[in-house]
């Protein structure tokens, strides 16, 4: 009787370790990369996968800003364009004008917080489910739903100017550039499951 006993406590402990030490109910070790071999998925946890979209986000929404300002520079007009447009919900008019001034950093802020949220959101919401091809491609069509659904529907409503001045085409190809960073979020979430 007490050999079952010490038996079904065996059995259940291997369970148990495998969910804290990464060891499969099988007894075999993860690989690189949380990986059991043979296995073709890897178990990403939620707050990896927020960070590494975060972190895509983050650098996404820099290179965007980087092209959109070369692209208004290209049109004759200030590298802080955008940016002070979308300072515009704070200040109104008073934000539109040519250069960098303090009512700048506002609109610099909020871009960055819209388009990171939007990175962490993506990165919770795809982590490790799709291939890499097919998260790339899921990124870049979101982020031109995205460009289409603010610019052309939420802005008209909440920030009537940034709808109004804003270069179609840069921030169009602006947008496929933060999708195409976004869907490199993959590559974030490799290095940091090992840690």
């Amino acid at each position: 009787m007490d050999v079952g006993r010490e038996r079904g406590q065996d059995q259940e402990e291997p369970a148990e370790e495998a969910c804290v030490t990464g060891v499969e109910a099988g007894g075999q070790e993860a690989g690189a990369g949380g990986q059991a071999p043979g296995a073709g998925e890897v178990r990403i946890g939620p707050t990896a996968g927020l960070l590494a979209g975060l972190q895509a986000g983050l650098v996404g929404v820099l290179l965007m800003l980087a092209w959109l300002g070369v692209s208004a520079v290209w049109q004759q007009r200030s590298f802080w364009t955008a940016e002070n447009l979308m300072a515009s919900v704070f200040y109104g008019t008073g934000s539109i004008h040519s250069g960098i001034a303090t009512r700048t950093l506002p609109g610099l802020a909020l871009y960055i917080a819209i388009y990171c949220t939007m990175g962490a959101l993506i990165g919770l919401l795809l982590r490790g489910r799709l291939t890499r091809l097919r998260t790339a491609l899921v990124c870049i069509v979101l982020a031109m739903i995205w460009y289409y659904v603010s610019f052309r529907w939420l802005w008209v409503r909440v920030m009537p100017l940034v709808a109004l001045l804003h270069a179609e085409r840069p921030t169009a190809i602006g947008h496929l550039i933060y999708g195409l960073c976004l869907g490199r979020f993959p590559g974030y979430l490799r290095k940091g499951v090992g840690d």
